[in-house]
C-alpha cells in the first residue's frame, strides 16, 4: 500500500516525500496518514516501539539503529503535589533518553524511515537538543550528518553535539527563516532535514503520550503540560490520545496545556488574543533557550488542536521559570532545562484559579536535562562552608545546628 502524508488544514493527501513535508497549497506541516485498521498494544514486548508498533509508521524495527530510547519514568511529585493540594501530580521525565531529551523519540523514528529509503545524508536545524540527538543517531546509522545551530548555542549543547562528529554550522540570523531555508537546501543537495515538525519525528513523540496512558493503568491523565517551541512535540502528544480514542481505548482526552516563555510566545499570544493564525515575532529573549522559535512552523496546527480540544497555551516569565527549575531540583531531585521548567510555572499560573480538583491526575512532561544549559545557574546563590581538615567536625556540627533551627 502506498504511504501518504495528509494535510489537516486542506484535508488533502500526498505521496510520502521526506524532502517535501509541508502542504504545497497552504504551507502547513504534513502528518503521516494511517489507513483505518484495528491497532493493538503489545504489552508483552519490551522496547517502546515494539509495544506501540501498530501506532507507528513502519511494520518492523531495525534494532541496529536504536540507542535505548523510550520507557522513560513517570515520577510522582510527592512534595510539590502536597504543597499545592493536587495529590496525583507526575513528571514524565524524558531526560532519561540516550542524549538527555525527548528529541530522541522523534529522531529514532525518523531515522528508521530515512534508512529504509536509502538516503545517505541527514540533517537538522536546532537550538541544541535536536542537534545532539540527530548527530548521535546519524553516527549510529553511519550517515553523514549536518546540524545547523543557533549562533548563541550553549557550550554544553555544542559539546554534546560535536562529540558525535557531525558537520556543525553556526548560523547567524533569524532562526525561523533558517528552518525553511534548510528544506530548500536539503531538496537541492539531497540532505534529509529532520526538523521539529517532520512527520516521522512527530510520530515518535506520540509514544510519550502512549506510555503515559499505560503507566497510569490504561487511563488518560486529566491534564498534560508540555513546553512548546516549533510545535511538533505537542502535536505528537495530542495525536496519541486522538488515536487512542479512535481505537476505543479511552473515552475522553486529557486537557492539553502548552507552555511558552514570555520572551518567545507567538502561539500563546495568538491563543490569548483569539487570532486564527500565529504571527511571527521579531526577537526571542528568554532563559528558556530550547524553546525560542520566533516563527513556529507547527504553530497554526497547535492553535487549532488546542482550541478544538479545550486546551490552553500559556506564557510564563523567566523569573517564574527559574523558580520552578529550582523547586523541581530541590524538592524532587529533578534537574531540568529552563524550557522544561516552564511546565511547572504554567501549572502554578493555572492553580491560582483553583481549576484543579483533588482527584485530577496531572502530568508534566520534562523534555530535557538541565545539564545541557548550566549557564543559567548562579554559583553565588548557592551556599557553602569553608573548613580546614582539623576543624571539619566542628564545621559539620554547626551546619547540623543550622539545619535544625531552619526546620524548627
Amino acid at each position: 500500500m502506498k504511504e501518504l502524508f495528509e494535510c489537516l488544514a486542506c484535508d488533502k493527501k500526498f505521496p510520502v516525500d521526506v524532502f517535501n513535508t509541508f502542504c504545497p497549497d497552504c504551507k502547513e506541516p504534513l502528518l503521516y496518514h494511517y489507513p483505518e485498521k484495528k491497532r493493538t498494544i503489545h504489552k508483552d514486548q519490551t522496547h517502546a516501539f515494539e509495544v506501540f508498533l501498530d501506532f507507528l509508521p513502519f511494520e518492523e524495527i531495525d534494532h541496529s539503529l536504536l540507542l535505548g530510547e523510550g520507557n522513560s519514568p513517570l515520577v510522582k511529585l510527592k512534595r510539590i503535589s502536597k504543597g499545592c493540594h493536587v495529590p496525583f501530580m507526575y513528571v514524565k521525565d524524558e531526560s532519561s533518553n540516550p542524549t538527555g531529551s525527548f528529541k530522541d523519540r522523534g529522531t529514532a523514528v525518523a531515522i528508521q524511515k530515512v534508512i529504509s529509503l536509502k538516503i545517505d545524508k541527514i540533517g537538522t536545524v536546532s537550538t541544541g537538543n535536536m542537534a545532539t540527538s540527530t548527530a548521535a543517531y546519524g553516527a549510529k546509522a553511519n550517515r553523514r550528518t549536518f546540524v545547523l545551530i543557533k549562533e548563541d548555542i550553549s557550550t554544553e549543547k555544542l559539546l554534546s553535539c560535536g562529540v558525535y562528529g557531525p558537520v556543525m554550522i553556526k548560523v547567524a540570523g533569524d532562526y525561523g527563516e533558517l528552518t525553511y531555508k534548510s528544506f530548500d537546501l536539503g531538496r537541492k543537495h539531497g540532505i534529509c532535514f529532520m526538523n521539529a515538525v517532520d512527520p516521522f519525528r512527530i510520530e515518535g513523540y506520540k509514544v510519550i503520550g502512549l506510555e503515559i496512558f499505560l503507566q497510569l493503568g490504561k487511563q488518560p491523565p486529566d491534564y498534560i503540560f508540555a513546553p512548546v517551541s516549533s510545535g511538533g512535540h505537542l502535536i505528537g502528544l495530542v495525536r496519541a490520545y486522538l488515536e487512542l480514542k479512535q481505537q476505543g481505548l479511552i473515552e475522553r482526552l486529557p486537557i492539553f496545556i502548552g507552555v511558552q516563555a514570555e520572551g518567545c510566545s507567538p502561539i500563546a499570544r495568538a491563543f490569548r488574543t483569539g487570532e486564527s493564525r500565529v504571527e511571527r515575532i521579531t526577537k526571542a529573549n528568554t532563559v528558556a533557550q530550547a524553546i525560542t522559535n520566533p516563527d513556529p512552523p507547527g504553530g497554526n496546527m497547535i492553535l487549532n488542536m488546542i482550541r478544538q480540544n479545550n486546551g490552553r497555551i500559556l506564557a510564563v516569565s523567566d523569573a517564574d521559570i527559574l523558580a520552578a527549575q529550582k523547586m523541581l531540583a530541590e524538592k524532587e531531585g529533578i534537574f531540568c532545562l529552563p524550557a522544561s521548567a516552564t511546565i511547572l510555572a504554567g501549572f502554578f499560573q493555572m492553580a491560582k484559579t483553583d481549576i484543579f480538583k483533588a482527584t485530577d491526575k496531572v502530568v508534566l512532561v520534562v523534555t530535557g536535562t538541565g545539564m545541557k544549559n548550566m549557564k543559567v545557574l548562579n554559583p553565588s546563590q548557592m551556599s557553602f562552608f569553608h573548613s580546614s581538615l582539623s576543624n571539619l567536625e566542628d564545621t559539620l556540627l554547626s551546619t547540623i545546628d543550622l539545619l535544625r533551627m531552619s526546620v524548627d
